[in-house]
């Protein structure tokens, strides 16, 4: 695959990235139910034999557990993929989760993520979330601390708007942005993406699947057996009148990508990736099987014509 360079960083990255939400495994707010530890360590295996380049991870995705398998898959590689993790989500003994931007908070799930991944300096560290909005400030300003102290080699923020990046720019450069997108999720074309382009900031999307809605094995039989820890059993995409029309979205990009040999989520990637904004599109993978049935979408471009399909289909969605 060809590379992109992420913002201002020497950064080069692939178009798609290993996302390590979903082998956090259960027994969390936001798990995606029961995961195999040994197949999750396959994936990413799959993914850096496939070329992907980089891993991206949270400290709370699992409590820690998502980053002990990251650590675990790299452990011993004589070149290690980029490895990219958030902080600014914390919990306590009783797996509650909390925000914090306070420094000593950043420092310490800092010294822990490096502990978990086994590693001396985490290449991507980025504040998960704006809250509490009063910290942003405090915690960026952490971040560039980390930074001039080695602990991490660039800094970047997650689920940030525009007015959240005007306020931190002047403490220190913003590496990257990693915002959803999806074509069920389009809303930052309007402004945040314009802003990135303008100001060098490198893009890393998350759900450009949408949590799995758009990769083809979506059924209605699926959703209804969800684990009942599964997050998405929560979310409106899942739901009626949505789950159905998406189902039925779905069968329109099989129908674009089966020419070229390519899968619908494979089609849903690609379309995130022709912006010229969007650095790279961050993927999970639960079984290397499932790596394999994305790994198409680095190179793959839609044209102008598939484009205007996929959006007419879905003008026409319901709310």
């Amino acid at each position: 695959m060809q590379t992109r360079q992420l913002g201002n960083t020497d950064m080069h990255i692939t178009p798609i990235g290993f996302g390590s939400w979903a082998i956090g495994g259960s027994n969390w707010a936001y798990g995606w139910g029961a995961q195999d530890d040994g197949d999750a360590v396959g994936a990413i295996d799959r993914a850096l034999e496939l070329g992907i380049n980089w891993i991206d991870t949270a400290a709370v995705y699992g409590l820690g557990h998502s980053e002990e398998l990251v650590g675990k898959a790299v452990a011993g590689l004589q070149k290690k993929p980029f490895i990219f993790t958030k902080c600014a989500l914390a919990w306590d003994e009783g797996r509650q989760i909390s925000n914090s931007l306070k420094a000593d908070s950043i420092k310490r799930e800092c010294e822990g993520s490096l502990k978990r991944l086994g590693v001396d300096a985490i290449d991507l560290y980025q504040i998960h979330w704006p809250n509490p909005d009063v910290d942003i400030e405090e915690g960026w300003q952490e971040m560039a601390s980390l930074q001039e102290q080695g602990l991490v080699r660039h800094i970047g923020v997650s689920n940030f708007n525009v007015e959240h990046l005007r306020r931190i720019m002047p403490i220190a450069p913003i590496a990257s942005l990693q915002p959803p997108y999806s074509m069920l999720r389009p809303a930052i074309e309007k402004e945040i993406l314009p802003f990135c382009m303008e100001h060098n900031i490198g893009v890393i999307v998350y759900s450009p699947m949408l949590s799995g809605m758009l990769t083809g094995a979506m059924t209605h039989e699926r959703v209804a057996n969800f684990p009942k820890d599964d997050w998405r059993r929560g979310n409106k995409e899942f739901q009626e009148p949505r789950l159905s029309a998406n189902i039925e979205l779905v069968e329109l990009l099989k129908v674009i990508g089966s020419p070229y040999g390519h899968s619908a989520g494979e089609v849903a990637i690609a379309w995130t990736l022709r912006h010229p904004a969007v650095t790279g599109a961050i993927v999970g993978g639960r079984t290397a099987a499932q790596v394999e049935g994305i790994i198409g979408a680095g190179e793959f471009r839609l044209s102008q014509e598939e484009i205007a399909r996929i959006d007419q289909y879905i003008a026409g969605m319901p709310k």
